[in-house]
Parts: structure tokens; sequence; C-alpha cells
């Protein structure tokens, strides 16, 4: 069994400690944005609407010319080339995982030295830094038109992640796979499944949902300590897809829809999470996406980009085959049963379920 990276796992419980066990978080000078010049253009931008916001958007943005932008996201290359090729702003972005975006953003916060626009990332993460009050207000249209669990307290949602149980083709036939995730706890599966071990908010669903179908705390438990007895570890979704495409792995238990519809259409990669128009059950739903730093040196170019991703960006993003936030007739898991992360329960017990997790993968 490979050994899980303890560290990163553990990072979002660290940060969040940060600010619920020691007090709070040592937020830069200004990061709520009340002394600085940009409020002015924040105000002036949220009581705008239609093309008069648009051409006043741009009109300033474009003065700016710049964007900086931290992201966890490994498509935001093409969304922002075509944002580049619609405006005359020149974008400045910087991709990691989920947690050192987190974490790059804590330590300069709490330097002073924030000057970021934008930061893209997942839920949990966002949430940390809403807390810590270093979010702008951003309000629109474009925002009101995103689902409603996508209107987060401080950030806004621009897509959803689908975590689904994905295979490699060639050495799993999809129709000898259980109906859903607790099936995977036959000892038959041993060797054959891995899990993702910075997955906490995927397990804090999938216990929900299995405690709210009538199962016991410690029927789900056992099942959990199963289903690890059967896995490998790894980390990084992206990494576990190539992984799965390479048949290092055979099966993933959570792993992103996006990441297997794109390795699959573009590369040929004979990996799947469906099987006659069924997947294994639960599929898990979460909002990602991105938020305007109150402390933004550019802040028309942060609001214009947010515009943007909530328009033009959707149509990119389902050509990516991900899940845009604003609700369209299809997507790729239409007619397929999801389940929700409960998002309360992560923004207020993060570290309850941090914990769990990581005891589970052996943090």
């Amino acid at each position: 069994m490979k050994k899980p990276m303890t560290a990163a796992a553990g990072a979002l419980f660290t940060l969040a400690l940060v600010l619920t066990g020691c007090g709070s978080a040592q937020v830069a000078p200004g990061a709520a944005g009340t002394d600085r010049e940009n409020t002015a253009v924040f105000d002036e931008i949220n009581g705008l609407s239609g093309q008069e916001r648009t051409d006043r958007l741009v009109e300033l943005a474009e003065e700016e010319g710049a964007l900086t932008l931290y992201t966890s996201n490994t498509d935001m290359d093409a969304l922002v080339t075509a944002f580049e090729e619609t405006y005359e702003i020149e974008v400045d972005s910087t991709r990691a995982n989920s947690e050192s975006v987190l974490q790059k953003i804590m330590s300069e916060s709490t330097a002073g030295s924030l000057k970021v626009d934008v930061v893209d990332n997942n839920f949990n993460e966002n949430n940390v830094m809403a807390q810590a009050g270093l979010f702008a207000d951003y309000q629109s249209e474009y925002r009101d038109a995103v689902r409603e669990d996508g209107q987060l307290d401080g950030w806004t949602s621009t897509y959803v992640n689908a975590f689904v149980v994905g295979w490699n083709t060639d050495k799993i036939d999809g129709s000898t796979l259980p109906d859903e995730i607790k099936g995977f706890t036959d000892p038959k599966w041993k060797g054959k499944i891995s899990l993702e071990i910075g997955d906490v908010d995927w397990y804090a669903a999938v216990t929900t949902h299995y405690l709210e179908q009538g199962m016991s705390q410690e029927e789900v438990d056992k099942m959990w300590a199963d289903l690890a007895a059967n896995a490998t570890f790894e980390k990084g979704h992206s990494a576990m897809s190539d992984m799965l495409s390479a048949g290092k792995i055979d099966i993933a238990l959570s792993i992103y829809q996006h990441n297997v519809d794109g390795s699959a259409h573009d590369n040929g990669a004979p990996i799947a999470w469906k099987h006659e128009g069924k997947a294994v059950a639960p599929v898990v739903t979460r909002p990602n996406g991105a938020g305007i730093l109150a402390t933004a040196e550019h802040p028309a170019a942060a609001m214009l980009f947010m515009d943007f991703l909530l328009t033009q960006g959707q149509d990119i993003q389902a050509e990516q085959f991900r899940i845009g936030s604003v609700p369209r007739a299809e997507n790729p898991i239409t007619g397929i049963d999801t389940v929700p992360v409960p998002l309360d329960e992560m923004t207020e017990n993060v570290e309850y379920w941090d914990g769990r997790y990581r005891d589970l993968v052996g943090g």
C-alpha cells in the first residue's frame, strides 16, 4: 500500500485552525478594502448592469491593463487566453494545487503583501479566505444567474466539480462494478481501488448520504474502514487521472468527471465513469469558483474577469467537459442522480471532517 502524503492532506485543517482555534487570521491591513481606492471601483460597478456596466468596466479595466490570478484550475489557460483575446488586458496567472494556493494567499496576507486580484479555487479553501475577510463584495446580474448553492459568502461558483468512480476500461469491465461505493468493501476489490487523500468534502457527502439512507454511524465507519483496507492512496485528481489512464491504478473512487471525460476524448484514454449510461452511486457535486480580493491592485480587471467567467467562460468550460455554475439544459451529469457536498457542515465543521478523513487515510 502506498504511504499517504499526510502534509498536504492536513493543510486545510491547519489553516482552519488559524481561523478558529487561534482566534482569527492575521489579515493584512486594508484587507476589508474600506480604506483603499479600489473600493470606489467596486461600489461604482456593483451599482451598474447591462451594457452600461460592461462598457464602464472595459474602459476602466483596459486602463489598468493587467490582471493577476492565482488558481488551482487545470483548465484555466483556455479561459485566460480567451479573456486576453477579448480585452486589452494581460493576465499573470499562477497555478498550483488548491492547498498551495490557499497557503500562498494566507502567507501573503499575513505579511501584508497580498496583491493578487482574483483567486480561483476549491470550495473549502475559498471558505477559509472568506472567513478571513479577504474577499471584496461582487454583485452582478451574472452572479444572480448562478445556481443558488453557488452564490457563496464572499465568492461565486463558476463551475461545479462532480466526484465520480472512474475506472480503466482495459482492466475493468464496467458491468462487474457494484451499483454503489459501499460495494467496494468486498475483499475481491482489494488492491484495485484508490482513494484521494484530500477529498474531505467527498467523504463528508458520502457519509451523510449513507446516514440519511438509514445506515448507522457504526455501519458507515465500518464501511470506510473496509474501503481503506482495500485501497491504495493517491494525491491529486489530475495525477490520479494520469495513473488511471496508464493502468497504474484500476479504479478511482473519487475522481473528477471532467478529468475522465477530457482524457477519454482528447487523448483516447481507456477510462470511463459510466456504463450503459449509469454511474456508481453516489455521484457527489461541489461548487468551486472565484473571488475578487479586497486588496486587488486591478479592481476593474478583476470584476471584468468575474463577469467573463460567468458569461463567455461558461461556454468555454462546457467545451472542456466541465459543469458550469449557470444552469443549462444539458451538462455531463444530466440524468444522473447526484448528492451535494454538505456545504454548511463543511463551512462550520471542517476540522471534524478533516480529522476523521485523515485518520482514515493514515494521516
